[in-house]
């Protein structure tokens, strides 16, 4: 998934290297089932009476994975064209670094970061097993309430611009599997940035964040993780087994 500043410029701006403050090109990710030998505890989600969230980290960049059926059934509209699907994949960020093929020039690095710019909210549906799906991703389990829905569906709608039927509109496609961009009311720029949007969206679900303490994403995973929010790494990248090769 195309997340961070290019590894030059955030030599120039060392205070920027964890805020996961833009996406740029990389090679896109399908949302194709990879098989692979995984530690069966680590990535079983645990069952819960309450509702499984779930943060996705790399290393400069959250979001959330929610399910789609809890948020509909407190009123979140996510665009028609997302149909049915078992969770989807939320994230923030600049709209030019979503949209925009090529690498980003220097000029319009420094527009998304610190002047007000346009935002997208990114939607990827997903049916499969999480770490599957997601096998370069920290992935972090937490739970929230089912009641806790009311106020997250709310904050989602509220990060939409939406036409006269209450339909959000939409940017093109995500920048990976089969979701796309919404765009969003708000402005991006440093310190607004997207994983300010997961902490606000973790708050929106009763979880304990502090504001910006989420500027980067390994400050998120001490917040999450913290004995208040109770998250539970699920998966890590480097507990997929080594490629064992072809049999003698």
């Amino acid at each position: 998934m195309r997340s961070g500043v290019g590894r030059l410029f955030l030599l120039s701006f060392p205070f920027l290297t964890g805020s996961c403050a833009l996406h740029f090109p990389k090679e896109k990710q399908e949302t194709q089932r990879v098989e692979m030998a995984t530690r069966a505890e680590a990535v079983e989600l645990v069952a819960a009476p309450d509702v499984p969230v779930v943060m996705f980290a790399d290393e400069l960049h959250t979001g959330l994975i929610l399910k789609l059926a809890w948020l509909k059934r407190h009123g979140y509209v996510p665009p028609p064209e997302i149909g049915e699907h078992e969770h989807v994949v939320f994230s923030w960020g600049d709209e030019t670094a979503y949209v925009q093929e090529r690498w980003l020039t220097p000029f319009q690095v420094i527009d998304a970061l610190f002047l007000p710019s346009a935002s997208v909210m990114e939607i990827i549906p997903m049916d499969w097993n999480i770490p599957e799906v997601m096998p370069t991703q920290r992935l972090y389990q937490g739970f929230a309430p089912e009641s806790a829905g009311a106020t997250l569906a709310a904050f989602l709608n509220h990060c939409s611009v939406r036409d006269e039927n209450g339909v959000p509109v939409t940017v093109s496609k995500s920048s990976w599997g089969e979701g796309l961009l919404i765009r969003s009311p708000h402005s991006y720029y440093f310190p607004r940035i997207c994983n300010i949007w997961t902490v606000d969206a973790l708050r929106a679900a009763g979880f304990k964040i502090g504001g910006y303490r989420g500027l980067s994403a390994d400050g998120m995973v001490r917040q999450v993780t913290r004995p208040e929010n109770g998250f539970q790494q699920i998966w890590a990248p480097e507990w997929q087994m080594p490629d064992e090769g072809p049999e003698a």
